[in-house]
């Protein structure tokens, strides 16, 4: 069993992470301001399901995979980019009743899609999952793979946390936008030029 010291100091580093500004809570951030607090927590959850995926990945050894290829890496991390661009699109096209008329055409099931594919379509997720992770699990403390699901666990329950409460204050903001028609406007070019920006970022990205 992993000490609670080490789960203490591990979710601590995990909490730390979540707040620093990147990708995954910029893109609750926008999805809340377009379509709500709800939208954003079930945003939140599909990327906290992707961190358990890149965990197993981690665990079983698929990760390094993308640690080794370079093939493996630019294929993933393109068909993320291009998901991202296809969000783009849509904010893009958007007119000033998208935010009220996303609420009410946009499932949760879809949302939460969103975030799943957005994490683990990301490959330095992986990579940086197969650096972190090991570095809190030992062989004294037992088998390696349930120590690294467990670390999983922990490090998505720091990112509900964190995220949660991104979700829920971007949230207020899309109640305020819904009465202004010319606001959400901005919010939706603005939020294509964040989708346009994550895709370039991930499509620059380097092992």
């Amino acid at each position: 069993m992993i000490p609670f010291e080490t789960l203490t100091l591990f979710f601590g580093a995990s909490v730390m992470l979540a707040l620093a500004p990147g990708p995954d809570n910029v893109f609750v951030l926008t999805q809340s301001a377009m379509n709500g607090r709800v939208a954003g927590l079930f945003v939140t959850l599909g990327l906290c399901t992707g961190l358990l995926f890149h965990t197993t990945a981690v665990a079983l050894g698929v990760a390094a995979i993308f640690q080794t290829s370079e093939i493996a890496f630019t294929l993933l991390k393109f068909a993320g980019a291009g998901y991202l661009l296809y969000l783009a699109y849509k904010a893009f096209r958007a007119g000033s009743t998208a935010i009220e008329g996303e609420r009410a055409e946009t499932s949760l099931k879809s949302l939460y899609l969103r975030g799943l594919i957005m994490n683990i379509t990301n490959p330095k997720v992986a990579i940086f999952f197969l650096a972190f992770l090991p570095q809190f699990a030992r062989p004294e403390f037992g088998p390696l793979i349930p120590q690294l699901m467990i670390l999983g666990a922990v490090m998505a329950l720091s990112t509900i946390l964190v995220f949660g409460s991104v979700a829920i204050g971007a949230g207020s903001l899309g109640d305020w936008l819904k009465a202004r028609p010319s606001a959400q406007i901005w919010i939706n070019r603005v939020a294509g030029l964040v989708f346009v920006g994550l895709a370039a970022k991930l499509i620059t990205a380097q092992r």
